[in-house]
């Protein structure tokens, strides 16, 4: 079976570097973490990595892969516009480190802590 590879997509070192060390803990499962600085370095790793979930902080064209958009903008209408373009969820910045695995774990099918 293929590992569970997810990528994490934000042009900020340090929440790159916050969500990467949020997530962690799911390596323990097996889950590989890549991260990505812009967006043609994504679309670079998602086609030599095929990731089964990403975090990023802007939209990019993405279509077999779960999207969670990580982003400042909280607002109704950019929620809305979020999955009209394409994200399978919606979580702001600043975000709950908790909310964060929880959804990952989540999306890739993983049990919670534990169980």
């Amino acid at each position: 079976m293929k590992p569970m590879k997810i990528l994490i997509v934000d042009d900020e070192a340090h929440l790159r570097t916050l969500i990467q060390q949020t997530l962690e803990e799911l390596e323990d499962d097996g889950v590989e973490i890549l991260t990505a600085t812009n967006g043609e370095e994504a679309l670079e790793t998602i086609r030599a990595e095929e990731p089964n979930l990403v975090f990023l902080d802007v939209m990019m064209p993405m279509s077999h892969i779960h999207i969670i958009l990580l982003t400042a903008k909280g607002q109704e209408f950019d929620r809305q516009r979020g999955h009209e373009v394409g994200a399978d969820l919606y979580m702001t910045k600043p975000f709950d480190p908790d909310a964060l695995i929880a959804k990952a774990r989540s999306v890739l099918g993983l049990p919670a802590p534990g169980a």
